[in-house]
């Protein structure tokens, strides 16, 4: 959580108080020339089914009530403030949030001093951390990569061992820390790629997982692929971990491997966001995140 900047708390308070001022002068001018319960014949023009509505002032009560909600408005913004001022009363959500954030650092600090203390490895089988990290990876993780953590078109499964930057425990926890940017450019490094020359590509790549495309030319696919992809995938389409190039030689395939789908990518390229979680969480919660994801993938080894 982050607190808002001085654009939006200005803006923010603009908002509320401009909204409030609007309504006030609106029911001044609505009330201008007019006495409460004063009837009159005087239509707005307005007419339905026959139906003419007549210009009478709005009643008391209701009046009354629209004030009390302007008052009380003003009434609040002077106690708990709005945009970046807190008013009299010096408190505010973000504020509250920051303590009661502090206390639980405080009071969890031993425990992820103790955990910190061990190496990723040791945690993967300690089940304690492991069942920490469980519950880290769930309020954090599940939203993009499913509450077992085997993924979805995009989202990498974290269950298996194919990994895009690495699986050793410290390349999980770079990932953790410092996010991932993924970067594949639309027709790689041939960006005046015609159609027939995408489908011979993508007749090679699948000749690489051991299939067949219904088009294309694989050959002539293959002198393709040197020229435009094998600067990250690599001359045999193994991949490059370290620019996070998927290996295209099993048939494991991030955004689908199905024919249409490669030739999509190809074409309209992609780029995947790991967001960086240091800020979010801290290097003492990342530790124990990591050693649960790493664990999720030993037996697959």
């Amino acid at each position: 959580m982050t607190e808002l900047s001085t654009f939006w708390h200005f803006w923010v308070s603009a908002i509320v108080i401009g909204s409030m001022i609007g309504c006030a002068i609106l029911l001044i001018y609505a009330k201008r020339g007019q006495k409460y319960n004063e009837e009159t014949d005087q239509t707005t023009g307005h007419s339905y089914d026959g139906i003419e509505e007549l210009d009478n002032p709005l009643p008391k009560w209701w009046n009354m009530f629209f004030w009390s909600t302007i008052f009380f408005g003003f009434g609040y913004i002077l106690i708990y403030g709005v945009g970046g001022w807190t008013g009299f009363s010096d408190w505010s959500s973000y504020g509250q949030w920051e303590e009661e954030v502090a206390k639980a650092e405080e009071k969890y600090k031993p425990y992820y001093d103790k955990l910190n203390a061990m190496t990723i490895e040791e945690l993967a089988t300690n089940e304690e951390a492991l069942a920490t990290g469980q519950r880290i990876f769930a309020s954090n993780c599940a939203v993009c990569h499913g509450p077992t953590a085997s993924g979805s078109e995009g989202f990498p499964n974290l269950t298996d061992n194919d990994w895009l930057y690495g699986g050793s425990p410290a390349a999980i926890k770079q990932t953790l820390l410092n996010g991932r940017n993924g970067a594949m450019p639309a027709n790689g490094l041939k960006p005046d790629m015609t159609d027939a020359e995408r489908n011979d590509i993508v007749a090679h790549v699948l000749t690489l997982s051991g299939r067949e495309a219904k088009q294309g030319d694989a050959a002539n696919g293959k002198a393709l692929f040197a020229q435009a992809c094998a600067a990250c995938h690599g001359a045999d389409g193994s991949g490059m971990q370290a620019i996070g190039a998927p290996n295209l030689t099993d048939n494991i395939w991030l955004y689908g491997g199905s024919e249409a789908k490669i030739n999509f990518t190809i074409r309209h390229g992609r780029a995947g966001v790991m967001p960086a979680w240091k800020d979010i969480l801290g290097e003492d919660k990342i530790h124990v995140l990591s050693a649960y994801v790493y664990s999720l993938s030993l037996d697959k080894e």
